[in-house]
């Protein structure tokens, strides 16, 4: 069993220095046992940064009323009527996000945003800096944490995680050069000053993709590009493989590879129109860019 200070040595070894603001993605299982399990593996994170540093986590929110956004529009109001409503402080983490991001929010010293789509967590000297005036509609977009992480020169730190769970990639979405980017439009119960309302959340598709597309997770697709070009500081943590990269060097490679790529990719991928002797018009090539819900029916994606 690892000790929250052989992590730290880790994190010293893939260029984790005093000061970093670092988004963290990091499956548990991966890294491996742990002395005090969650709560060591934050305590060696909060070490590695030191008092000087910051950390910033996707959460998400798993929220029991999510189902009614893959009914009609016309539909989710009266639906939610009488639902308990969204409360930042205390709904747990989208499931798929993982332990310890929700030891993460629930850990003494940590700030959440309010969003039940995309909700952030950070903590540290820079927290407030990351999460304030966090935009309600397009929370992964200008404005949002993760353009606050670019611009702060934050890194991305990736202990174990999947491939496709980038979420500053989203971001990246954002910034490309797409034409007729997919967007989509939840509903959620929240807090009024008067009471529960329902309130409408705005957004590209971070559950389905900006585009139609068939395949491998593109986030993945470009995670591997990246690599390949050397730009990352890889080790392990624990006994996770493990990988620390700049937000915004990542943030501009993505954007980059979405805009030369999506277009052609997302045209190949409609269906093709009868011909005159053709009896079919073929279903829609989809996929998910996310392994996630389908459009509109994730309070948060997983990635």
């Amino acid at each position: 069993m690892r000790s929250p200070q052989s992590l730290v040595d880790d994190l010293r070894a893939i260029g984790v220095e005093p000061g970093a603001t670092l988004m963290v993605h990091a499956s548990l299982r991966a890294i491996g046992p742990v002395q005090d399990g969650p709560a060591g593996v934050l305590k060696a994170l909060d070490d590695a940064v030191g008092p000087g540093g910051t950390l910033l986590m996707v959460l998400g929110a798993q929220i029991d009323h999510d189902w009614v956004n893959q009914r009609p529009e016309s539909e989710r109001s009266a639906l939610l009527a009488g639902t308990p409503p969204f409360d930042p402080a205390t709904v747990p983490v989208f499931h798929e996000v993982g332990y310890l991001a929700e030891h993460f929010r629930s850990a003494p010293g940590t700030k959440v945003t309010d969003n039940p789509s995309g909700r952030f967590g950070a903590r540290g000297c820079l927290a407030d800096a990351l999460l304030a005036d966090a935009p309600w509609d397009d929370y992964y977009g200008p404005g949002s944490p993760l353009e606050r992480l670019c611009e702060h020169d934050g890194q991305v730190l990736r202990l174990g995680a999947d491939p496709d769970t980038t979420t500053l990639l989203h971001y990246a979405e954002y910034l490309a050069d797409v034409p007729n980017k997919r967007r989509v439009r939840r509903h959620y119960v929240c807090q009024g000053p008067e009471g529960p309302v329902v309130r409408a959340v705005e957004c590209l598709d971070d559950s389905d993709g900006i585009v139609p597309w068939v395949g491998e997770d593109y986030f993945a697709i470009i995670l591997g590009a990246y690599l390949a070009e050397g730009r990352a500081h890889q080790g392990r943590v624990g006994q996770a493989n493990s990988m620390l990269v700049g937000a915004k060097d990542l943030a501009t490679f993505g954007a980059r590879w979405m805009t030369r790529t999506l277009p052609a990719a997302a045209q190949s991928a409609l269906p093709d129109l009868p011909g005159p002797s053709s009896s079919s018009g073929g279903s829609p090539a989809g996929g998910s860019s996310s392994g996630g819900s389908s459009s509109g029916g994730s309070s948060s994606s997983a990635r």
